[in-house]
């Protein structure tokens, strides 16, 4: 007799913040494995380091428990996502030089004035501004601080750390990744000629292949440790934003995808690249052709982390609609989207009653900036108007998501299991074979949970707080008066 077939499952890693993700899931969105481990990191002012070995740790925990009752026959393929713009030094073996510079360290602001003025035709072309935190700025950062005997020092994203161990062997980056260190979607090259006038040489980075291509295999070494079968196909990610999309089933054009966790992740797809002159909306190169416009605001729910309670806070919130307060929840100091202000700061206009009132001001607050922004991308000139995805940790709240789409006046998907390491084996489907498009297999793994609908009346409710509130911002000189106007009318 013949055992019977055992179903196929990918696997997708997540590396976050905070600690690292990873799922086993089946062609039908079946989920047949999770598993987690933490993360930690130093934090001195602006800078935020973490050490890669931690990040390996971590995925060899996250892998092992998410595939302990995988039969190693049925894993296809895998594909890791990781922070945007963090960034380090590995020498020729892919052995890391450095500390990681996460996605939010500040330090290298000259560095950033120097890149922006250096490629300005370049990053116009693009719609791109570049920002001390992405990690072309931290790249020269580190470069003007190589270790002796630099010969074969390169780069690496944190993404690339993790895929040469499970290699064994150093691989290309993905273009996903590599957007924020100035590679060129466009021509998909890097501007070596940008980078020589910044003093770069062209051998500091890496080669470069789109997202769902395949890298290599699994390692034997890195198979004893991470419990991924020897032999597993390798699949290029991408960025954690895009992998959330991915893992919100939205990827068909016009569709948007809001990412709400500590902060605010608005990204949505296109058919032609989204043009933004003041450079906080960028587009990212799907792996089907296709782009993914998006920003990240600094509010969230990271304005919440402070409180107790919140369970029963959000019971009573119900009773101020509006809030006797206008709050913009700022996680921390700077707003990156749906505006550029380095010298933002949360603000509250007016006094809440009680803390209930105070919470519901917060959580409208959030609500408000996501209208905002989703005026913003229409202001821009790209469709809004598909089905909208919520996804991110604030979807564990019922009474948010439902805030949400009736300030948002608009009905939003819920999907059973949204998050960036879902996105990472959906990626990891399409990479290894399928001849399926990427909307497609998303479409069968990203099972949709519920619908939220918008209450008759209630975005109304909310149209005064919109309005003092885009007053306020446009006020403190932080939202340009063009951006403020249409958003009043839309």
């Amino acid at each position: 007799m013949h055992d019977p077939p055992v179903e196929a499952v990918w696997l997708g890693i997540d590396i976050g913040t905070q600690s690292v993700r990873a799922l086993a899931a089946s062609a039908d969105g079946q989920v047949a494995g999770r598993g987690s481990a933490p993360l930690t990191g130093h934090r001195d002012g602006g800078r935020h380091e973490q050490r890669p070995a931690g990040w390996w740790a971590a995925v060899c925990a996250a892998t092992g428990a998410a595939l302990s009752d995988v039969p190693p026959a049925a894993v296809r393929g895998v594909a890791v996502c990781s922070t945007s713009g963090t960034v380090l030094l590995v020498d020729s073996a892919d052995e890391p030089l450095t500390d990681g510079l996460m996605y939010d360290d500040g330090r290298a602001h000259s560095e950033a004035l120097e890149a922006q003025a250096s490629g300005a035709q370049v990053w116009d072309r693009l719609g791109q501004r570049i920002q001390p935190s992405w990690a072309l700025a931290k790249v020269m950062w580190l470069a003007r601080r190589l270790p002796a005997g630099g010969s074969g020092v390169r780069i690496a994203h944190q993404a690339d750390v993790i895929t040469a161990r499970l290699a064994g062997t150093p691989v290309p980056t993905d273009s996903s990744h590599a957007l924020k260190t100035g590679y060129d979607l466009l021509t998909e090259s890097w501007p070596h000629e940008v980078f020589d006038r910044l003093g770069l040489p062209a051998s500091l980075f890496p080669a470069v292949v789109r997202p769902g291509t395949v890298l290599g295999t699994v390692c034997q070494d890195a198979a004893a440790r991470t419990g991924i079968p020897s032999g597993t196909p390798i699949v290029a990610g991408m960025t954690d934003g895009c992998a959330s999309q991915l893992g919100s089933g939205a990827l068909e054009a016009g569709r948007w995808n809001s990412v709400l966790g500590t902060t605010l992740v608005l990204k949505g797809v296109t058919a032609s690249p989204v043009r933004d002159p003041a450079g906080v909306m960028y587009s990212h190169r799907s792996p089907d052709g296709l782009w993914l416009p998006g920003g990240a605001s600094s509010v969230g729910a990271g304005a919440l982390s402070a409180e107790a309670g919140l369970a029963t806070l959000d019971a009573q919130a119900g009773r101020y609609e509006p809030a006797g307060a206008i709050a913009y929840p700022l996680v921390s100091p700077g707003e990156r989207f749906p505006f550029f202000a380095p010298q933002a700061e949360g603000f509250m206009i007016g006094t809440p009653a009680d803390e209930a009132d105070r919470h519901a001001a917060l959580l409208q607050g959030v609500a408000l900036i996501e209208r905002l922004a989703l005026a913003y991308v229409r202001h821009l000139g790209a469709p809004v108007e598909g089905p909208l995805t919520f996804t991110g940790g604030a979807v564990r709240s019922a009474y948010w998501s439902q805030l949400r789409a009736d300030v948002l006046g608009r009905p939003a998907r819920i999907p059973e299991h949204a998050d960036a390491a879902l996105g990472m084996a959906v990626l990891s489907a399409y990479g290894t074979g399928t001849s399926r498009p990427l909307a497609e297999v998303a479409e069968s793994m990203v099972r949709i949970r519920t619908i939220v609908e918008p209450r008759p009346g209630w975005t109304e409710r909310f149209a005064d707080p919109y309005g003092r509130l885009i007053d306020e911002l446009e006020k403190r000189g932080w939202l340009p008066s063009a951006v403020a106007s249409y958003a009043r009318e839309h």
